[in-house]
């Protein structure tokens, strides 16, 4: 389930199934196991937390998506890199979080996180709802509101946030793009700057260690390091070029 490109769907109509996580022989379960081992060795702040992982997608070329999904967690990924093991992709959520003069927040990846030094909006990995209930969009937009708050300390009420596009990325990961309200630069950078600083003296591990506002796309290209494979995708259509 990868894609050679992002590509960006305008979606009208959302559905989602859960399935059951796929079956794994004892060498392809072995394998997966030692890798997320090797993976925490090297980075000790890894996680091995539930994850909404993608088994399946559908386009009816009318505007509708519908989104197989199955209960799984982190270390999961680490099947990307088995031969001949079930293909499960991520689902994300990602928040455009414009300022008043029409820039974009992104923020970089700390040295603790999975994708060090990468540049991306906020957001992060789709986290399943509680055992028995359903993933909809009102649990995207939830998550999402929560990742928007905890990244970068904008408190904004999930419905707030406008549903928009949904993007695919080049690992065929499919993420949920919601935008939020416009705010002033100043009152960004400083919510950004407190809320680090809180997780700092706490001693917790701030998931962005920079932002930045661009306002348009070869401003974004000018970042060092990298960006999110989808990212200039969606600022080509947020900036409209």
């Amino acid at each position: 389930m990868t894609s050679a490109q992002a590509e960006l769907w305008d979606v009208s109509r959302l559905r989602f199934e859960e399935a059951p996580p796929p079956a794994l022989t004892t060498g392809q379960r072995t394998a997966m196991d030692r890798r997320w081992a090797a993976a925490v060795r090297a980075n000790p702040t890894l996680f091995d937390g539930p994850v909404a992982a993608l088994t399946g997608l559908g386009r009816d070329g009318a505007g509708g998506l519908s989104v197989s999904w199955t209960r799984l967690t982190y270390r999961y990924r680490f099947l990307r890199e088995i031969p001949e093991a079930p293909s499960v992709s991520g689902l994300f959520v990602a928040v455009l979080q414009p300022d008043a003069d029409g820039r974009l927040l992104v923020g970089r990846m700390s040295p603790t996180t999975s994708a060090p030094g990468r540049w991306q909006p906020p957001g992060g990995t789709l986290e399943p709802p509680v055992a028995g209930a359903v993933l909809d969009l009102d649990v995207l937009r939830r998550h999402a509101a929560r990742e928007l708050a905890e990244e970068t300390g904008s408190d904004t009420p999930a419905d707030a946030l406008v549903p928009g596009p949904v993007v695919r990325d080049t690992r065929g990961g499919v993420g949920f793009l919601f935008t939020a309200p416009p705010r002033p630069a100043r009152e960004l950078r400083e919510r950004y700057a407190e809320s680090a600083s809180a997780e700092t003296a706490s001693g917790a591990n701030p998931e962005f260690d920079r932002v930045e506002l661009v306002g348009s796309r070869p401003e974004l290209r000018s970042l060092q390091g990298t960006v999110a494979s989808y990212l200039e995708l969606v600022a080509g259509r947020f900036f409209g070029a």
